[in-house]
């Protein structure tokens, strides 16, 4: 078989031909003709064109190598007149409209991105980065446009650091697929609105009935606006987050305040007072019991905090409501500052809280994800645009669909 014919029938030509193969150095030159008066294929709506308006100017692409050597495809575009679109250029069965990599490579590239940084798969294929980039950006349209979009019915919305500055990129997650929905930049309600109106639409909105989400204002006002009969449930991950800051704000001011032995025994106490018991190992389970019997503000605060986990046991909500209650009564009468603040913002997202006891539901799946897209940052050592990241995102998280070779 000559290798005009094997080229020829590895990119399913039907309307070209290859006419001529050379071999320059480290580069497979393959020079691509149409094949005498075969219609061509108008490059927007790929209908049959029976006539071609003009010849462009002779334009290459970069294929897979064959073994260490480069292969370059070099045709002239033909501009064709099609009778729904015009003037366009025609359709390449090798490649994308204005790529410069083919169909072959860049399913290849897309396939390794999405385990290496950018930059590692520009210098195993010998690309340039922004021909990477290029690459996923392209992939990710095509797995947007093509992957399933079934009803949404339990959601989780959460945020995720971009680079520092408190520059944040809004992430929402399918709590029972299990799938990344979308990825937005900034936190703000008119970012997020996007996600509701242009991901969402009316209809898949009408569709959800529970969203996990952290207590910011702007999340809850959309989702009070766009999905009204969803329940909301504010997430246990972080309100035990802001129930251990208020107890360790609380040790910080005690331990300050303390001299001499007591001072001595509270010293370095923080990861003490604040694991849970069942992962404290025999020397620290021996430590805090020593340290329960004093009694000092910080006691009563870890005595508090243990008591509070309760809440997450219960099954009944009139009775999670009523030690919820029970605990406030005594975290205010303790009369210990940063968890009366506590107590503070739990009155204000009750009606947040005590769903969970009918949902059972977290955003801990969320939070691994947040942990993928954090790798995802650290082994390409950061990206300079949040278009980029937010691509990178997708093509890592999301299963999107790849485009296909041919």
């Amino acid at each position: 078989m000559l290798i005009e014919t094997f080229i020829r029938k590895q990119l399913a030509l039907k309307a070209h031909r290859v006419t001529k193969v050379e071999e320059t150095g480290e580069q497979m030159i393959v020079h691509i003709d149409r094949r005498g008066k075969r219609l061509l294929r108008c490059g927007v709506c790929r209908q049959r064109c029976l006539q071609v308006h003009s010849i462009r100017k002779e334009r290459q692409w970069r294929d897979l190598s064959m073994r260490r050597t480069t292969l370059i495809l070099c045709y002239r575009p033909r501009r064709v007149q099609c009778l729904r679109c015009g003037v366009r250029v025609e359709d390449f069965p090798w490649a994308e409209p204005w790529a410069r990599v083919t169909r072959a490579l860049g399913s290849a590239v897309a396939s390794l991105a999405r385990e290496l940084s950018w930059q590692g798969t520009a210098r195993h294929y010998g690309l340039n980065w922004k021909t990477v980039a290029g690459i996923i950006q392209r992939a990710v349209r095509y797995g947007l446009r093509k992957r399933k979009r079934p009803p949404v019915h339990v959601i989780g919305m959460d945020e995720v650091s971009r680079r520092k500055g408190q520059v944040y990129l809004t992430v929402v997650y399918d709590l029972e697929r299990r799938v990344l929905l979308w990825v937005g930049e900034g936190r703000t309600e008119e970012a997020v609105k996007q996600f509701f109106t242009e991901e969402m639409g009316r209809r898949r909105c009408a569709t959800l009935q529970a969203v996990c989400l952290d207590m910011w204002a702007a999340y809850v006002n959309l989702v009070r606006e766009y999905a009204p009969q969803a329940q909301i449930l504010f997430d246990r991950f972080h309100i035990v987050k802001h129930l251990n800051e208020a107890v360790d704000e609380l040790r910080r001011c005690e331990v300050r305040r303390l001299t001499g032995k007591e001072k001595v025994m509270f010293k370095r106490t923080r990861w003490l007072l604040l694991k849970n018991p069942w992962n404290l190992t025999a020397d620290q389970q021996e430590r805090l019991s020593t340290l329960v019997r004093w009694n000092t503000p910080i006691v009563r605060a870890w005595y508090l905090k243990e008591a509070f986990q309760l809440f997450w046991d219960y099954r009944q909500p009139a009775r999670a409501k009523t030690h919820l209650e029970k605990w406030m009564s005594s975290a205010i009468g303790s009369r210990l500052e940063p968890l009366k603040k506590f107590v503070r913002m739990l009155r204000s997202h009750l009606d947040g809280i005590l769903p969970w006891t009918k949902l059972w539901l977290s955003n801990g799946a969320l939070e691994g994800m947040n942990n993928k897209i954090k790798s995802i940052s650290h082994r390409s050592f950061g990206f300079r645009s949040a278009r980029n990241f937010i691509a990178a995102i997708y093509h890592g998280c999301a299963r999107l669909p790849l485009p296909a070779e041919s």
